[in-house]
């Protein structure tokens, strides 16, 4: 996933200079050493997070956060042996673009940091790691769909979940085949997320022979949905498509079942988070989401870890909880292997930026991990899921490799 379009980089990076030397911004502060080469002095190791902590996106971003909290906790005592001490420093990038910017330069003035998890925000990922790459600081994704976010050949990006140019064809796909839709009306949030997914559902639809009858797009923050889909109710559809995040597409679902669009309503990995069900409401019935994440629950050591999750944060875990563990374990465990080929000593940016690029067969608590040249996951799934009543998550209905 996810949202908040492109803007120039370049300019909001030059602001984001501007906050940091002021100091600003959430996170902790570091040690304030140049970014580079990295390896800050003393015996202390970073990871930072960057998700939205604040904001209509606060319930995926703090999942993601709490995720990586939780394995940096698991890996502490494996740390001190190791001669380190092992901290998370969290960073709220709001879902925007310069807020994000401007964290990543401060997390590139502390030496000690080694390492992101983030983002929830394609629109917010792409920019800000254009600074981590200066600074050769890894980034693992355990959310962002966007192709661009690794198209750009940028060594120090990489993700654990599936791209849209995989999730979007696989939505259509179950639409088109499963579901029988044949006259399709498409909703996307203007986002680099929304419309990315949108477009590469709707290409492949058209692909299957369905006809598009409409494609409309949004801005991210409204409430009032009535004109777009008293074009969508005018068009006869049998199925609308949402490309776009929960906080907007539990009011189009709602919207949509007053005017009497009672047809199955599916969005992506957007919609995937309690939220939207608290949002729809009784609504949210007939609605389905392609989901990049897969239920943890599915296996006894999933069930075992969520129960944990639970029973720490006072909370179920979300959708991405379990992919901000994963994507902190393969940042964690590249630290490991700078570490070991660094003779025992702490390691610089680039050997761990390299040694998280090259792991491979990594098992998660949800996902397995290799990575390809550009950052992607190999093993990375999409997963169907079902609103069926107001509960949370909805049922899984299908998986998709990208070998089926």
């Amino acid at each position: 996933m996810k949202r908040n379009g492109m803007r120039s980089w370049l300019a909001v990076a030059s602001a984001a200079l501007l906050v940091s030397a002021c100091g600003a911004g959430g996170g902790g502060a570091g040690n304030n050493a140049n970014g580079g080469g990295g390896g800050g002095g003393g015996n202390v190791i970073k990871i930072a997070t960057q998700s939205p902590l604040s904001g209509s996106n606060a319930t995926l971003g703090e999942a993601i956060k709490l995720g990586a909290q939780l394995a940096v906790e698991d890996k502490q005592d494996e740390f001190k042996k190791l001669g380190f001490t092992l901290q998370l420093v969290p960073y709220d990038d709001q879902g925007d673009p310069k807020k994000g910017v401007a964290n990543a330069q401060m997390i590139a003035s502390d030496a000690d940091i080694l390492g992101v998890v983030g983002h929830l925000n394609s629109g917010v990922a792409i920019p800000s790691s254009e600074v981590y790459e200066k600074y050769a600081i890894p980034m693992v994704s355990p959310a962002n769909t966007a192709t661009e976010v690794t198209d750009r050949g940028l060594k120090t990006v990489n993700r654990i979940c599936a791209r849209d140019d995989f999730q979007g064809p696989a939505g259509a796909q179950y639409a088109v085949q499963q579901l029988g839709a044949k006259k399709i009306f498409v909703i996307q949030d203007k986002t680099a997320y929304g419309q990315g997914l949108a477009d590469a559902f709707k290409d492949a639809a058209q692909k299957l022979g369905a006809q598009i009858v409409g494609y409309e797009g949004i801005t991210v923050g409204e409430k009032d949905f009535n004109g777009v889909l008293n074009n969508a109710k005018a068009a006869k559809p049998d199925l609308i498509y949402f490309g776009g995040l929960y906080a907007e597409g539990g009011l189009i679902v709602q919207q949509a079942r007053a005017k009497g669009l009672n047809i199955p309503i599916m969005g992506g990995d957007g919609l995937d988070s309690s939220t939207m069900v608290q949002i729809a409401g009784s609504a949210i019935t007939n609605t389905y989401y392609t989901s990049v994440a897969a239920d943890v629950t599915k296996t006894d050591a999933g069930k075992q870890w969520a129960d944990r999750y639970q029973q720490k944060f006072g909370k179920p875990v979300e959708s991405y909880s379990a992919y901000g563990y994963d994507s902190a374990q393969v940042l964690l465990k590249g630290i490991e292997n700078a570490i070991q080929a660094n003779g025992g000593k702490k390691p610089t940016r680039e050997q761990v930026r390299d040694a998280v690029r090259s792991i491979q067969d990594f098992q998660g608590i949800v996902t397995k991990v290799g990575f390809d040249d550009k950052g992607d996951n190999k093993y990375a799934n999409v997963y169907v899921y079902k609103f069926e009543g107001t509960k949370y998550p909805g049922t899984q209905v299908a998986a998709m490799s990208k070998q089926s």
